[in-house]
C-alpha cells in the first residue's frame, strides 16, 4: 500500500505515522520498519527495502521524509513514478512529507489515484476547539470552553505545543478533573514572563509609574536589562503593524495569522494602539534604537537606559493629563 502524509501540522502526522506503526507486530516491528531521509536517499536503496521479505509479518513498512519535496524533476523522479506501480503487497511506503506538497508533481498525482493521501493542516477556530475538547476526554478531564479558549490565545494553533500543554494541565486537575481558565492561568504562562508583559502593558498603555514599579521588581527579580529593552523593541514593532493593519479594517485573527503571532498578543495589541498616534509610536521605537546603540558603544548602561526610557513615557503621560 501505498501513503502519503503531508502538511505542517507535526503532531497529526506524527500521531497518523504512529498508527502505522501499531499495525506491525510488536515483537517484531523494528525487524520489519525502515525510515529514510528522502534528500539523501538513493533509487536503488529504497528499491532493496521496500522488497526485502517481512520476518515473522505480513508486511514491511519503510518511511521516507521529504523525498518529494528535494527529488529533482528528471531521471530520479521519473524512476521513482515507475517504480510506484511495481512496489510489492508485502510493502507498505509511506513518504512524509513536513510541508506542503507541489501538487503538479507527477509522483503526488500518481499517489493521489493509487494510495491514501492525508493533509494535515493546522486547525482553527471552532474545529481547533473541537479537537481540544476530544483530547481532554481522551485524558478523562473535563475542559471548560473558557479554558479551551484561553489555552489557544496564550499557545496559538500549534498542536504539538497544544498537546504538551494540555497534558500538563490534565496531570494537574488528576482523572474526573476540571480545568478552569484560573487553571490555565497558573500552569500555562511563567510568573516571569507574566510580569515581563504586564510591565509591557502597563507601558504601552502609558501608566507610567506602574511601569517604572513593574520595571525595578523585573530586574530586582533577575531579569535582564538588555532581553526587557528587546522585549519592548518587539512589542513596540508588533504595535506599529498593527497599527498599519487595523487601518485596513482587519480582524484580530486575521492580523495574528499574517504577523505570526498569537491572537491574544494581537487582541492586546488592537487595544494599545488606541493609546499612540502613529508618530508616537514610530519616536518611541527611535528611542529605542537610540538607547541600544549607547548601550553598545559604551555610553550608557542598559539599566540606567530602560529606567530613562520609562520616565520619558511617564513624563509623556503627565503632560498629555495636564
Amino acid at each position: 500500500m501505498l501513503y502519503l502524509l503531508y502538511g505542517p501540522d507535526e503532531l497529526a502526522r506524527s500521531e497518523a505515522l504512529i498508527a502505522l506503526r501499531a499495525r506491525l507486530p510488536p515483537d517484531v516491528a523494528t525487524l520489519n520498519s525502515t525510515t529514510f531521509d528522502g534528500r539523501k536517499l538513493k533509487f536503488e536503496t529504497l528499491v532493496s527495502a521496500c522488497e526485502a521479505l517481512p520476518f515473522l509479518a505480513d508486511r514491511r513498512l519503510v518511511i521516507v521524509y521529504d523525498a518529494l519535496k528535494h527529488l529533482q524533476a528528471g531521471k530520479e523522479r521519473d524512476a521513482l513514478r515507475a517504480y510506484l506501480e511495481r512496489v510489492p503487497p508485502t510493502c507498505d511506503l509511506v513518504f512524509v512529507e513536513t510541508e506542503d506538497v507541489d501538487k503538479r508533481n507527477t509522483c503526488f498525482t500518481y499517489l493521489k489515484k493509487a494510495g491514501q493521501v492525508s493533509e494535515f493542516q493546522p486547525r482553527t477556530g471552532v474545529d481547533l476547539l473541537h479537537w481540544l475538547q476530544a483530547r481532554a476526554q481522551a485524558l478523562q478531564v473535563r475542559l471548560d470552553s473558557a479554558a479551551a479558549q484561553l489555552l489557544v490565545d496564550y499557545v496559538g494553533n500549534e498542536s504539538r505545543m497544544l498537546a504538551t500543554e494540555l497534558d500538563k494541565l490534565a496531570s494537574y486537575v488528576g482523572q474526573k478533573g476540571r480545568i478552569t481558565t484560573a487553571v490555565v492561568d497558573l500552569l500555562v504562562q511563567d510568573a516571569q514572563e507574566q510580569n515581563l508583559f504586564a510591565f509591557i502593558d502597563d507601558l504601552s498603555l502609558r501608566r507610567g509609574a506602574a511601569a517604572l514599579r513593574g520595571v525595578r521588581a523585573l530586574l530586582a527579580d533577575g531579569q535582564a536589562a538588555p532581553y526587557i529593552l528587546f522585549m519592548l523593541a518587539r512589542q513596540v514593532r508588533i504595535l506599529l503593524c498593527v497599527q498599519e493593519l487595523a487601518t485596513q479594517h482587519r480582524h484580530a485573527e486575521d492580523i495574528a495569522a499574517q504577523l505570526k503571532q498569537k491572537p491574544f498578543v494581537i487582541r492586546k495589541a488592537l487595544a494599545q494602539i488606541r493609546n499612540y498616534q502613529r508618530n508616537e509610536l514610530e519616536r518611541f521605537h527611535d528611542r529605542l534604537i537610540e538607547y541600544d546603540q549607547a548601550i553598545k558603544t559604551g555610553r550608557i548602561q542598559a539599566e540606567v537606559a530602560l529606567d530613562l526610557l520609562v520616565m520619558e513615557i511617564g513624563a509623556e503621560e503627565r503632560h498629555k493629563g495636564s
